[in-house]
This record gives C-alpha cells, sequence and structure tokens, in this order.
C-alpha cells in the first residue's frame, strides 16, 4: 500500500465512522435482539460471528509475518495484543455462545469488509509507516508512561469485555427463553458493559500504538458501539421499566 492510499482510506474511514454513527441512531443494525427477517438471509451465530472476525486475525498475523519484525520490537507486542483479542473473537467467543439466533448475511458481508481494511490499515501503519521514530528504539519506547498506561487499559478493557460477555451467557438456564436485565459486573454502571470494555481496550491500544489507524478504529468502535448501546438501553427500558434499569448509563458510566 503506498502512503498516499494510506493516507487517503484513513480520512475515507473517518469521515465513514461520521457516516455511520449517525446512520445508526435511525436504523438498528439487525443482530442480536434487534434481528428482524427484514435483513434477509442469515446466518447462524457462530459461523457468522467467525466468518466476520477472523479476517481482522490473518490480516494482521500475515502483516506481521511478512515484516520480519523482530521479537523484541515494540510492534510485535501490538501485533501480539491484537491477535489476542482477535484469536478470543474468532475462535474461543463463537464457540461458547448460547442458543440457535442467526445474524443477517449483509451485516456479516460488511463486518468482514470493515475487518479486512481496518486491519490492512493497522498493519500498514504499525510496520510499513510507523509514526516517525517513535519505535526507532524499544527499550528506549518503554521508559515512557504512555504506552504503560494504554497497556494497562487494554487488559482492563478486555477484562470488562470477556467478564461481560460471561454474565451475558449465563442470563439463561438452558431451554429458558425469556429477556433478562443484566446486573452484575459493569452492568450495574451501564446497560452495555461489553461495549464499554471493548471502547476502553481499543483506546488503550492507541495510546499504547500512537498509531493513527488505531485512532480511527477507536473512533470506528465509538461510532458502531454508541448508537448501539442508546438502542439497547431504550429497549431494557420499554421492557423492565425505567424502575429496573435505575440510574445506569448506556455506555460511559455516570455519564452516557
Amino acid at each position: 500500500m503506498s502512503h498516499e492510499t494510506y493516507q487517503f482510506l484513513l480520512y475515507a474511514m473517518s469521515v465513514a465512522g461520521v457516516l455511520v454513527f449517525v446512520a445508526l441512531y435511525f436504523v438498528k443494525a439487525g443482530y442480536g435482539m434487534f434481528r428482524t427477517s427484514s435483513w434477509g438471509v442469515s446466518l447462524p451465530n457462530k459461523l457468522a460471528w467467525m466468518l466476520m472476525e477472523v479476517p481482522a486475525f490473518i490480516v494482521m498475523l500475515y502483516g506481521w509475518v511478512r515484516s520480519g519484525m523482530v521479537l523484541s520490537a515494540p510492534q510485535t507486542v501490538f501485533a501480539l495484543l491484537f491477535l489476542l483479542h482477535y484469536f478470543q473473537r474468532s475462535f474461543v467467543f463463537p464457540l461458547l455462545m448460547r442458543g440457535k439466533s442467526r445474524m443477517p448475511l449483509a451485516i456479516v458481508a460488511m463486518g468482514i469488509v470493515f475487518n479486512v481494511l481496518n486491519g490492512m490499515l493497522l498493519t500498514t501503519s504499525l510496520f510499513r509507516y510507523p509514526p516517525a521514530g517513535l519505535y526507532a528504539d524499544g527499550s528506549d519506547f518503554w521508559m515512557h508512561s504512555l504506552p504503560w498506561i494504554g497497556l494497562a487499559l487494554f487488559v482492563l478493557g478486555m477484562g470488562i469485555n470477556l467478564h461481560s460477555d460471561y454474565v451475558i451467557r449465563h442470563l439463561r438456564k438452558p431451554g429458558d427463553t425469556k429477556h433478562y436485565l443484566p446486573q452484575k459486573g459493569f452492568y450495574h454502571y451501564v446497560t452495555s458493559a461489553n461495549y464499554l470494555g471493548e471502547l476502553i481496550e481499543w483506546i488503550g491500544f492507541a495510546l499504547l500504538t500512537g498509531s493513527p489507524a488505531a485512532w480511527v478504529f477507536v473512533w470506528w468502535t465509538a461510532a458502531n458501539l454508541v448508537p448501539r448501546a442508546d438502542a439497547i438501553y431504550k429497549r431494557y427500558r420499554e421492557e423492565f421499566g425505567d424502575e429496573a434499569v435505575g440510574s445506569r448509563k448506556r455506555i460511559i458510566p455516570y455519564i452516557y
């Protein structure tokens, strides 16, 4: 990828994120509790999540191996953290899913396109056009506080995300089809704790790497998850009532 193409895609993805952010306040992405037959052909959830998430894992793995980066380089840590997240999302998360829900093929296709583009931008940013001088001396890079703050946020966010997924999976007993309001962990503060965890995770990744592409990823994460968190919040209020939801916010504790 040329530097001009890389810069163009950064700007194009940033602008597209604005459009997605606005659109998702009016159109609910048709998966999970918002899936309807109007979205057309669908796939089993386990297969859909695997197909949608695995491109990011493959693109980063290929970019890292092809770069010939030494194990001591900061970019190796970045790649391994990214691969850890997407290994879990591509192979572990789908296998742990319960129930027989389905996901529209259109959503899967859009997810694949995004993950390929995002993976390409991140690998290009980390290995081909890294921020000037930032990773030149690996030992010096780790002498600054910001990478450690970013790493801590990444680990915290991933922990919140994994625990929140665990809470959701265990809301129902086998055979139960009722809806329940999650209460444990960070669901005590927000109705979309899993999204809070993912947002914290990628903010941490962006602080850790200092990569422009990572910040575009943060923006896309927010553009997708914040409107959906709003829709989930409203659905919970309709289904369980204002008193049950209480003072919880949507995705950011005490704020929104």
